[in-house]
């Protein structure tokens, strides 16, 4: 992948200036080590009417696929083929918007000790990238590039096949900027917006994204419209952070606005008299509830089925008590993201010896997941259709066979106490059932007596006492059986769970008042219905 960036003169201020302000010798081939491989800057042409300069980045792909899946590493989670063939050295991304940074620090920074006037100065620039991902298409980069003072923003979409224009265009375009611009601001405008079109980045996007973000969109992010859409796709989507540089660059726009400092604006809360406490979230009261349970059990091999982003899994990870976690999660994206959230390119060797990721369905059986102390299932069964829950009952509890298993749920009678969720709706899209603290002991009961279990529950979070609590949790603890090998003849269309009745049905959106059990029937379910399908990854409820 490369980018040109050009310039042009006159006897009184050359064009070769460019090479006082990039600080890169117009007659010298320099070469630069990055992380993931080799950053070239030469000038294809370099005159006094005209010079520009080229950086070129060669990528390893080996290195690209080491660092995610290196010795060690835990497994950092990909498609398989996709860690091989994929565009990463050839279009335009986070890793050359990093070389950029590194190879042009000090001219991103606007220093030239040589030339300060002309660093301060706009130059009429021309910046090309052959290779640009445009996720949002030719009409985002000229969002996005347009209102930052550019003459000219041209995106030519790449067609996928010259000899078969009938496929249309790939997501690619060739960008071409035309404009008067101080050269740094022209830097930090392709620092900041190569990542943010290709919607991506190839490292873990820690909390120093947010200055580094500030920095590089000094005088001209907090204004701009599309402001949003920058920072959330630059910071990942990760909302903490988000939410940090959306308020930051608030205050920036009202200080520009009025003439003043930030620290002028940002006065109206005295912080040392400040001591409200604040409620501690459903998410972070769960992973607690979660972290008892296990420790109460004496677990140190734990799996985490269902695993997300990975927020219990990072828990897990703090406490050396567990000495083996594995995160299985059927999304592919979602296990990306677990992986950055842990850094497993950054974890030490006996660290990254204790955590492990994996991709794989909770209706299948799976060999990988026998033999551990406890597993997870944590706001997991409410995003499966009702047929396929014997499918992830028998994978657990029937197959895998975990000493102990927690499984918690949202109760639908606590639905009523959230105020921004309207009557008869379900707390997430995806749920496709929620139940009541009936029907939710009456499945647990029948699970547990089907597959040799004993069976507790318990509240998490605030224990009301007409509708219950917004989370219910059930301890499963083994039974030792030593008539039956764990799973043989529990399975779904065996005749040893054929005559048992599951515990109620629950029914799609229902409401705490259409669900008192009174007048309730349930059968069992079904046993040609037990399909085996794919699970869905679950959202961490915040």
């Amino acid at each position: 992948m490369f980018l040109t960036i050009s310039t042009t003169g006159n006897p009184e201020r050359p064009a070769t200036d460019l090479g006082f302000l990039l600080h890169k010798h117009p007659e010298r081939a320099q070469t630069f080590s990055t992380s993931h491989g080799t950053a070239h800057v030469l000038y294809p042409e370099a005159g006094v009417e005209r010079c520009t300069a080229a950086l070129l980045l060669e990528v390893d792909p080996v290195a690209l696929v080491r660092r995610g899946k290196g010795k060690g590493r835990g497994g950092a989670p990909d498609s398989a083929l996709a860690q091989y063939v994929n565009d990463r050295p050839y279009a335009a991304s986070s890793l050359l918007a990093v070389a950029l940074a590194k190879v042009f620090k000090t001219a991103l920074h606007g220093v030239c000790q040589a030339l300060p006037e002309r660093a301060a100065a706009p130059l009429p620039l021309r910046v090309e990238v052959p290779a640009l991902p445009a996720r949002g298409g030719p009409e985002l980069v000229r969002a996005l590039f347009g209102p930052l003072g550019w003459d000219t923003v041209d995106a030519e979409p790449v067609v996928l096949d010259g000899q078969f224009p009938e496929w249309g265009d790939s997501r690619y375009v060739r960008l071409v900027l035309e404009g008067e611009l101080r050269l740094a601001d022209a830097l930090n405008h392709l620092y900041v917006l190569l990542p943010v079109l290709d919607d991506a980045k190839h490292y873990w996007v820690a909390p120093d994204e947010v200055d580094k973000l500030l920095r590089a969109g000094d005088g001209w992010l907090a204004g701009h419209p599309e402001r949003k859409l920058i920072t959330a796709r630059y910071l990942s989507r990760r909302w903490g952070l988000t939410r940090e540089a959306s308020e930051r660059l608030e205050l920036v726009r009202l200080a520009e606005a009025e003439g003043l400092d930030v620290d002028e604006v940002d006065n109206a809360v005295d912080e040392s008299t400040d001591t409200e406490e604040r409620p501690v979230p459903l998410a972070e009261q769960r992973r607690t509830a979660i972290l008892a349970a296990l420790e109460q059990a004496g677990a140190g091999r734990v799996l985490d089925l269902g695993c997300g982003q990975g927020q219990l899994v990072q828990a897990l990870l703090k406490d050396t008590r567990y000495t083996e976690i594995v995160g299985v999660d059927v999304s592919v994206r979602a296990l990306t993201v677990a992986a950055r959230r842990l850094r497993l390119e950054r974890m030490g060797e006996r660290q990254a010896s204790r955590v492990k990721l994996v991709q794989g369905s909770l209706a299948y059986t799976d060999k990988r997941l026998t033999g551990y102390d406890a597993a997870v299932l944590s706001e997991v069964v409410e995003h499966l259709d009702l047929p396929r829950l014997p499918a992830l009952e028998y994978a657990v509890f029937g197959s895998a066979r975990p000493r102990t298993v927690l499984v918690t749920t949202p109760n639908v009678e606590y639905n009523v106490r959230w105020e921004s969720l309207p009557a008869g709706h379900v707390r997430h899209g995806d749920h496709r059932f929620e139940w009541t603290r009936e029907e939710f002991r009456g499945w647990a009961d029948a699970v547990a007596e089907r597959y040799g279990y004993g069976v507790g529950f318990t509240p998490v979070g605030p224990d009301d006492p007409e509708v219950g609590p917004p989370t219910q949790m059930a301890v499963f603890t083994r039974f030792q059986d030593p008539e039956t090998p764990p799973g043989k003849d529990r399975s779904p269309g065996s005749t040893a769970g054929k005559d048992r009745t599951p515990g109620p049905t629950p029914g799609k959106n229902r409401s705490p008042a259409s669900t008192s059990g009174r007048d309730r029937s349930p059968g069992p379910t079904p046993e040609k219905n037990r399909t085996p399908g794919p699970t869905a990854a679950k959202e961490e409820q915040a």
